[in-house]
């Protein structure tokens, strides 16, 4: 079906751009959808634009859903049209994703990685993704890396070198494009790299918000100094390590006292300081980087109106 472009906006069909926007989905892998799989046909102005209808906006979150019930996205059509998968995996999908990276990590492939990596984003978006691949791959990872085996260390100083500069050059490039206050995320534990936190960057910066990652923790007296030059829209401290009790409870209300953005906590420390730190008025304890995307949501930080 050919629309003309300006009626067909008029009539309330929106651009890929929009529709992008509004579910979460970037165009790349509604592109992708459509050329593959069939799952959304849009409309077509004579130019070739793609124009969507309201029908399509709800096909899209139809999908979402399957997604996020770890369905792949080579079976969800004949879920949506009522039909059995043609061919019903004895495994989930997911598993021969995950199968590739842990190949590609053991033998520091990177190449290889990237192009796993590269063909499962084409796909799916970040949220489904980072639920569905990269959180059971870091706890397959932090599971074989236990002990003191040869190469554990090899195999974690190689991925999360590579996880930091794939998601930080998407943020960059991300970043180049806003022109709002960030989100200031700070790592508190003394890792020099936590994948957590890259993990909480990506998810809102792929929802157009800009960041600022600080992958090292600061005195608070400069992380003060920082709230007070970079002026951000929230405050993500970030540790999955065990932190000084005593220090937190002296300086989380300090910086309390330092804006009046939100602040959260999040990774595995929020857990083990929750009962010490929950009567916090204000403070947001998160386990995990889906946690955190939908705590941001709902405090409105993505869209650059965050309230507390």
């Amino acid at each position: 079906m050919s629309l003309d472009y300006e009626n067909a906006l008029a009539q309330g069909y929106l651009p890929i751009r929009e529709v992008a926007r509004s579910t979460g989905v970037n165009p790349v892998t509604l592109r992708a959808w459509e050329r593959r799989y069939g799952l959304v046909v849009p409309h077509r102005t004579p130019k070739g634009h793609r124009l969507y209808s309201s029908e399509h906006v709800a096909r899209i979150q139809a999908i979402l859903t399957w997604l996020n019930r770890g369905v792949a996205v080579s079976q969800v059509k004949d879920l949506l049209d009522n039909r059995a998968p043609e061919n019903p995996a004895s495994h989930n999908d997911w598993d021969d994703l995950l199968q590739d990276l842990l190949r590609a990590i053991g033998r520091q492939a990177e190449r290889q990685l990237d192009d796993a990596f590269n063909r499962a984003l084409a796909l799916y978006p970040p949220r489904t993704l980072c639920e569905q691949l990269l959180l059971p791959l870091l706890a397959e990872l932090e599971q074989r890396w236990q002990g003191a085996q040869l190469g554990a260390q090899l195999e974690r100083v190689f991925f999360h070198s590579w996880l930091r500069s794939k998601l930080g050059a998407r943020l960059y490039h991300n970043n180049r494009q806003q022109r709002s206050a960030p989100l200031l995320l700070v790592n508190l534990s003394q890792q020099p790299m936590e994948p957590g936190l890259w993990l909480c960057a990506w998810l809102a910066g792929s929802a157009d918000c800009p960041v600022e990652v600080f992958d090292w923790p600061l005195p608070a007296s400069e992380l003060a100094l920082a709230l007070d030059h970079i002026a951000p829209r929230a405050l993500l401290l970030y540790s999955s390590q065990a932190l000084d009790s005593q220090q937190l409870r002296r300086e989380i209300p300090r910086l309390f006292g330092a804006c009046s953005i939100p602040l959260l906590l999040a990774g595995p420390a929020a857990h083990i300081h929750r009962d010490e730190l929950q009567r916090l008025y204000g403070l947001h304890l998160l386990a995990d980087p889906l946690a955190v995307l939908n705590r941001l949501q709902e405090l409105d930080v993505l869209a650059g109106h965050p309230h507390d």
